[in-house]
C-alpha cells in the first residue's frame, strides 16, 4: 500500500488568516514525538493543521485537471508525454503515464490522520477536541474520495501502522477493499464531523481554509453523491475483464438513501443562510470579483462563497497550482512563466455571449513583449484559449516564480446549489421548484437567468452538467463529476465530434482585436480584449489581403479600409483609435497572415511568433489543413486522426479508461511495492 512505511508525520503550524504574512515553517514530527504532540489541545491543533498540507498533489493539479471537456494539456515537445497522454485517456501500467504520487501521498495523509485520530482521542473530551477529530475525519474522507475516483476499489486502512500487527500480511500488503464499504464509512464519518463542527460565523475562523460545519456538510454531500453515482466496477474476486462496466452500486435503497443524505446536507447549508453567490461589485461582475479577489488573496471577502480552499502561502505550504493554468508571460514583471494548460475552443464557444463567466474563465490573450519596452496582452487563436481564473497579473507579487501564493479552491457555494438541484431531481424523478430555483440562482449570477430550465429528469441532469462546465472550468475534479453522472463516454464522443465540427466550419473566424498594452503590475484587474467579429465575406476578403499586409507601402491604404470596417461596427470609435489588428481564429497563432497582422500595430517581427505557452497546441490550427477550403482533407493531428494514435481523447476506451491502472514498473509503484494488489482488469 505504502511506498515506504516509516512515514514521518508532517506538521506546518500556521494561523490560517490573511492577516499573517506567512506560515511558520516547522520541522516534521516523527513518531517518537506523538506523546508530546497530543499532550495539549493547542499542540494537537498544530498537528491537525499539518495534515491539510498533502490533500492535493501536483499530479492532481497538473494531470487530472485536464481531459474534462474543458481543459487540455499544451505541453512542450511531442504528444508522447505523461500529461498529454493522461489528458487524452491513454494509460499504461508499465510506463510513467500513471499517477503513483496520488496513491502514495493519499495514504501518507491517511496514515497521518489515523495517528492524529488516536492522539486526539486521548485528550479530555471537549468541544475543541471533538472539532479537531471532525477535521481529521474530513481530511481522511477527502483522501479516500480522491483515491476511489482515480483507482476504484483501494485498500481500506482505519488505524495507524503502530497499532497494527506487523506479522499480518494485510498490514504491509493490504488488498483492494470494496469502495462501497469505504464510502459508507466515510459518509458516516462526515455525518459525525458535520455535527461536531461549528458554523463558520461561530467558529472564530477568519477564512475558510479550515473545515467548519458549512464545508463539512458540502463535503458530505459530494462524497454521498459519488457513493450513489456511477463508476467503473468489476468483480473483485475474479478480476474478470468481462465484468467491467460503468454502473451504480447494486443496493438501490442505499443509492436513494445516499442521494437523500446529499440533498439534505445541501438543504441544511442553503436554509442556514450563511453562504451566497457573490454578486456584481462596481464595474466587476460577481464572477470577475470572485476570482480577482481570490488571486489577490482578499480571502475574507469571499468566505460566503468559497466554502473551502486549501491554504497555499509560505515557503513550505505553496503548491504548483498557479504554475500551469494561466495565460502565460514572456519576461517583464511577471517573468517568463509558461502555461501548460489551455481550454478547448469548443468550450469557449459553448458560452452564451451574455454569460459573464466566459471572459473570466477563458483568457484569449497571452502576455508578450511588443518590442524592447512595451508588453501587450496579445490575442491568441482558438488553439490556445488560455485559463483565465488564475491570471498572473491578478495575483499578489509572489515570493518567487515557482510560489504564486494561490490557494486551491475545493468547494464553492455554487457546487452546493448544483448538487442540491441534481439530488432533488433524482429523488423526485423530475426537477421540483426548489431544484429549478437552485439552478436558476447559479445562472442569474452569470447573467443568463432567463435561459429556459428543462422540466424532465434527463434534460435537467444535462443542464446541471452543462452548468458545471461553465461554472467550474479550470477548477479541479471536473473529470470525477462527469464520471459520477455516468456520462463520461457520451461526453468524450460529443467533444470529439464538436471539435471535428469546428474544424469543418466554412467561416474563417476573423476578428479585429484592439491592441491592449499590459500594465505590467500585480493587481491589474484587466479582463478581456475588445474585439469585433468580421462575418461579412467582402470585409473578410479585404481585411485578410496578405499582399497589402506584406507591403508596408500599402499599409496606409489597408489602415484606411480597416478603420472604415471598425467604424462601421463601432460608430462611436474615437478618430485616433486606429490600433486594431487581424486574427484568424481558426489558423495557428504562428501562421504567416496572423504574424504579419501583428506587426501592423507595432509588434516586432522577430519577437511576435513564440508565445510562452506549451508548443503542442498553439502552433496548430483548428481548421482542416489550416488554410484553404479547397485543401481540407485532413484534420489537424491534435483534433483527429484516422488511426486513433492522436487526436482529442485518442486513448479513451469505454468501460476501461474511466479509472487509472496501478503502476507496476519500478519501486515506488503500488503493484511493485505491494504484490497482493490486483490490477484493473484489461491491463
Amino acid at each position: 500500500m505504502f511506498t515506504k512505511h516509516n512515514i514521518a508525520l508532517v506538521v506546518a503550524c500556521a494561523t490560517l488568516s490573511t492577516a499573517c504574512d506567512d506560515y511558520l515553517d516547522m520541522p516534521s514530527y516523527t513518531t517518537t514525538d506523538t506523546e508530546t504532540v497530543f499532550s495539549t489541545e493547542s499542540a494537537a491543533e498544530a498537528y491537525v493543521l499539518g495534515c491539510y498540507r498533502g490533500l492535493v498533489t501536483t499530479d492532481a493539479l497538473y494531470q487530472l485537471a485536464a481531459g474534462d471537456m474543458i481543459t487540455h494539456s499544451c505541453e512542450d515537445g511531442t504528444t508522447n508525454n505523461s500529461k498529454y497522454n493522461i489528458c487524452n485517456y491513454y494509460y499504461d501500467a508499465t510506463t510513467p503515464y500513471t499517477l503513483s504520487s496520488i496513491y502514495s501521498e493519499g495514504y501518507k495523509t491517511i496514515e497521518g490522520v489515523n495517528v492524529g485520530l488516536k492522539g486526539v482521542g486521548k485528550l479530555p473530551e471537549s468541544d475543541k477536541s471533538k472539532s479537531l477529530r471532525a477535521e481529521l475525519l474530513c481530511q481522511r474522507a477527502f483522501a479516500y474520495w480522491q483515491l476511489i475516483n482515480v483507482y476504484g476499489d483501494v485498500p481500506a486502512v482505519w488505524q495507524s501502522l503502530e497499532d497494527m500487527d506487523m506479522s499480518d500480511e494485510n498490514t504491509l500488503y493490504p488488498t483492494r477493499a470494496s469502495r462501497d464499504e469505504i464510502y459508507d464509512q466515510i459518509v458516516s464519518d462526515l455525518q459525525w464531523a458535520a455535527e461536531n463542527l461549528q458554523w463558520f460565523e461561530e467558529s472564530g475562523l477568519t477564512t475558510t481554509e479550515r473545515l467548519c460545519k458549512n464545508s463539512a456538510l458540502a463535503l458530505l454531500a459530494k462524497v454521498a453523491m459519488h457513493a450513489a453515482g456511477y463508476s467503473l466496477r468489476w468483480d473483485l474476486k475474479t478480476n474478470d475483464p468481462a465484468t467491467l462496466g460503468v454502473r451504480r452500486r447494486s443496493d438501490e435503497a442505499r443509492v436513494d438513501e445516499l442521494y437523500a443524505i446529499a440533498r439534505d446536507a445541501c438543504r441544511q447549508i442553503i436554509e442556514h443562510g450563511g453562504n451566497e453567490l457573490i454578486q456584481n461589485q462596481g464595474t466587476m461582475s460577481g464572477f470577475h470579483y470572485l476570482w480577482y479577489n481570490f488571486c489577490q488573496r482578499n480571502l475574507t471577502s469571499l468566505n460566503r462563497e468559497i466554502m473551502w480552499s486549501l491554504a497555499e502561502l509560505g515557503s513550505l505550504t505553496n503548491s504548483k497550482f498557479g504554475l500551469y493554468a494561466h495565460p502565460g508571460s514572456s519576461g517583464g514583471t511577471f517573468g517568463s512563466r509558461k502555461s501548460l494548460q489551455c481550454l478547448l475552443p469548443t468550450y469557449y464557444l459553448s458560452f452564451d455571449s451574455a454569460d459573464t463567466r466566459r471572459d473570466v474563465t477563458c483568457a484569449t490573450y497571452s502576455i508578450y513583449p511588443m518590442d524592447d519596452v512595451r508588453y501587450a496582452d496579445e490575442a491568441t487563436t482558438y488553439s490556445c484559449v488560455m485559463a483565465g481564473k488564475f491570471r498572473l497579473h491578478w495575483c499578489v507579487e509572489p515570493q518567487e516564480a515557482s510560489k504564486r501564493n494561490l490557494n486551491i479552491p475545493l468547494i464553492r457555494y455554487s457546487d452546493v446549489l448544483l448538487m442540491f438541484a441534481e439530488a432533488d431531481n433524482y429523488l423526485n424523478g423530475a426537477p421540483t421548484a426548489d431544484a429549478q430555483k437552485a439552478l436558476r440562482q447559479v445562472r442569474e449570477r452569470a447573467g443568463i437567468g432567463d435561459k429556459e430550465i428543462p422540466t424532465t429528469k434527463e434534460d435537467f441532469d444535462d443542464a446541471v452538467l452543462q452548468e458545471r462546465y461553465w461554472e467550474f472550468g479550470s477548477e479541479l475534479f471536473n473529470r470525477f463529476e462527469i464520471n459520477r453522472m455516468g456520462l463520461l463516454a457520451r461526453e468524450v464522443r460529443k467533444t470529439q465530434e464538436a471539435m471535428k465540427a469546428l474544424s469543418d466550419r466554412n467561416d474563417f473566424g476573423y476578428r479585429l482585436y484592439k491592441l491592449h498594452i499590459d500594465s505590467q503590475t500585480y493587481g491589474d484587474p484587466f479582463l478581456a480584449l475588445d474585439y469585433i467579429d468580421i462575418t461579412d465575406k467582402d470585409e473578410q476578403a479585404d481585411i485578410a489581403d496578405i499582399s497589402l499586409l506584406a507591403d508596408k507601402k500599402k499599409w496606409s491604404k489597408y489602415r484606411k479600409y480597416m478603420m472604415e470596417v471598425v467604424r462601421k461596427h463601432r460608430p462611436d470609435i474615437a478618430a485616433d483609435d486606429t490600433l486594431w489588428y487581424l486574427v484568424n481564429l481558426h489558423w495557428a497563432y504562428t501562421q504567416e497572415t496572423n504574424r504579419i497582422a501583428r506587426t501592423f500595430v507595432g509588434f516586432n517581427t522577430a519577437k511576435s511568433n513564440d508565445l510562452n505557452i506549451g508548443t503542442i497546441l498553439y502552433q496548430q490550427p483548428t481548421m482542416r489543413n489550416g488554410l484553404s477550403l479547397d485543401e481540407r482533407d485532413n484534420y489537424p493531428s491534435w483534433i483527429a486522426t484516422d488511426n486513433n494514435t492522436n487526436g482529442i481523447y485518442y486513448g479513451f476506451r469505454e468501460n476501461h479508461s474511466e479509472l487509472l491502472p496501478f503502476a507496476c514498473k519500478s519501486a515506488g509503484h503500488p503493484m511493485i511495492d505491494n504484490p497482493r494488489l490486483t490490477q484493473l482488469p484489461g491491463y
